[in-house]
């Protein structure tokens, strides 16, 4: 298909590079013109100037930026990808943004026929590198299943959420659940220390049972040598729990321990963790 792919980060990057070597026709957009050479250099396909420029020949656009004003920028703006897109053609956005600006940006689309996904994932850069994302989609069925077969060209799974926002509060979930149990893994790494334990045996015995997790299985060896410098960082995380712990205020969940660990967070931030990996919360415990 002709797609576009608008922003090359960590993660957009190997994803647009999965939908060119599947065949798929990808003009890309970057703000950091370099970054959109170096795609070229490695995958093939074109360099667009603005993302409106990426847009007006494609049947699917997918975005991949930092926050909801960026997702307004590239998709809303005077260059963005609504003033160009072809009408009848799909928009999938793999912003980790707001259930609002998703709802906002659809709604815009639709005045012009144009189908809209939010679609943000989970794997972080190793799971985007080796195409084995998670992907939460929100959106109409029929717009789902036409970009179902392209969204998989990186993707392990990819489930339909519901209607349109849907995909985003599925991402808010799995980020409070991630920092319930990268908490309670800090805490138990560092009593096994302070308690004599082999952390390695401690983990091997653990890990077979009811407490064994992703986060577990690869990051306890990483948290007991105090290694840090990759994965998902601290500030995108710390990013992420503000999203959903405004929805919380808007929707009356209860998050208790999703706002005692962001706390947590801004202590490693402190610390001079900001792009630390979300483990480092081991970090602030003595």
């Amino acid at each position: 298909m002709r797609t576009a792919f608008v922003g090359l980060g960590v993660m957009g990057f190997p994803m647009a590079g999965y939908l060119a070597r599947s065949g798929h026709d990808v003009t890309v957009y970057n703000r950091t013109a370099a970054k959109a050479e170096a795609w070229c250099l490695e995958y093939e396909g074109q360099i667009a100037a603005t993302p409106g420029i990426a847009a007006q020949n494609a049947e699917l656009v997918f975005s991949c930026v930092g926050n909801d004003d960026d997702v307004r920028e590239v998709l809303l703006g005077p260059d963005g990808v609504l003033a160009s897109i072809p009408d009848g053609s799909i928009v999938v956005d793999h912003t980790t943004a707001s259930a609002s600006v998703a709802r906002e940006v659809c709604a815009l689309a639709a005045e012009r026929s144009i189908g809209f996904l939010d679609a943000p994932v989970s794997g972080g850069q190793a799971g985007a590198e080796n195409g084995q994302l998670t992907v939460m989609v929100g959106g109409a069925a029929g717009d789902f299943e036409r970009a179902l077969p392209v969204i998989d060209c990186y993707a392990k799974a990819i489930t339909h959420i519901g209607p349109v926002g849907s995909g985003q509060l599925a991402k808010m979930v799995n980020q409070i659940c991630i920092a319930g149990i990268v908490q309670g893994l800090a805490e138990g790494l560092h009593f096994a220390k302070k308690a004599g334990l082999d952390p390695a045996l401690v983990i091997e015995s653990i890990s077979k049972g009811a407490a064994q997790s992703w986060q577990m299985e690869n990051r306890w060896q990483t948290m007991v040598n105090d290694e840090f410098e990759f994965g998902f960082a601290v500030d995108w995380m710390r990013k992420d729990l503000a999203i959903a712990l405004d929805e919380a205020e808007a929707n009356g969940a209860t998050l208790e321990l999703t706002r005692l660990v962001d706390q947590f967070y801004s202590e490693v931030q402190d610390l001079g963790g900001k792009r630390w990996d979300t483990s480092s919360l081991i970090a602030r415990l003595t």
